[in-house]
């Protein structure tokens, strides 16, 4: 379904539901299409913590002082 931009602002509550249902909107301007109403996937159930266990490394000394030359960097 086209719709100009006009008709896409006053009936975008409607348009929300057809896309809802699955169909595309294409918002048209002067005739030439512009933007794609799609719904969005939502995704399946939640991400299961602690997947990553056992991949991850940090080192004990990651938030120590940096050697000052490096340092010195950061603060021109």
């Amino acid at each position: 379904m086209e719709v100009n931009v006009h008709e896409a602002k006053t009936h975008f509550s409607k348009l929300l539901e057809r896309v809802a249902l699955g169909e595309e909107v294409i918002i048209a301007k002067a005739g030439k299409p512009v933007a794609r109403l799609v719904a969005i996937k939502s995704r399946q159930g939640k991400r299961a913590l602690g997947l990553a266990k056992g991949q991850i490394f940090i080192a004990e000394d990651f938030d120590a002082p940096l050697a000052p030359e490096i340092e010195e960097e950061f603060y021109r």
